[in-house]
């Protein structure tokens, strides 16, 4: 997970097809979040992250790969251009930076709580943490506009873009004026994964800070 992700989630406690575009009659964006979270218990995928700074100055992007199983099993590993890994059993929540020879530890509603990461971790619905509208379709995908109810969820507004009931694109606007844009593509709903997938153990060595 890249470390503005990380913010993402410790502040605020985120296709198999081509893209479609939302023709009349279409699945609205709600519609399909509601599936998603309905029939897809698990997966596995691949990210790519860029933030833009309120000069309109793009910070190196990340990539990586994600998995997780609901409710709140997840990980989240940033490939390129660094390395960390962010790792939930369900109850705690695991950050690794290599470079800073470091692990942070947190409980898993700190975590993730009423953050965007409650859309693919999490097992409820945005409204009772957001004030939820729809948005006209762009770039193929149908859009919803997510705002916290909390003042202190320390981001504006989450923009979310669905294509065949899978989030495809997450637009985050955090309280400075950044912008993060999170694409998620090669989903493979509903697998089978072993139980390892989501457990962590520090490597010898390495502080372990608990918050």
């Amino acid at each position: 997970m890249s470390r503005t992700f990380t913010k993402m989630i410790a502040v605020a406690a985120l296709g198999l097809c081509p893209l479609l575009g939302h023709a009349q009659g279409a699945p609205s964006a709600q519609d399909q979040l509601k599936a998603f979270v309905k029939n897809v218990t698990g997966a596995t995928g691949s990210f790519r992250q860029s933030t833009t700074t309120t000069q309109g100055r793009a910070q190196t992007p990340q990539s990586g790969a994600f998995s997780f199983s609901r409710p709140g099993k997840f990980k989240w590993a940033v490939k390129t251009p660094y390395e960390q890994v962010i790792v939930s059993d369900g109850k705690q929540v695991y950050q690794y930076d290599p470079d800073l020879a470091q692990v942070t530890q947190r409980q898993v509603d700190q975590a993730i709580g009423t953050s965007p990461a409650a859309i693919l971790f999490g097992s409820g619905s945005l409204d009772a943490s957001f004030n939820v509208t729809s948005l006209p379709a762009k770039d193929g995908l149908a859009w919803l506009r997510a705002k916290p109810r909390n003042a202190d969820a320390g981001f504006s507004q989450v923009d979310i873009g669905f294509t065949n009931n899978q989030p495809a694109r997450i637009e985050l606007l955090d309280t400075f004026g950044q912008t993060t844009r999170v694409e998620l593509s090669g989903w493979k709903p509903n697998p089978s994964l072993p139980a390892s997938e989501f457990q962590f153990t520090a490597p010898a060595g390495v502080d372990v800070v608990k918050m």
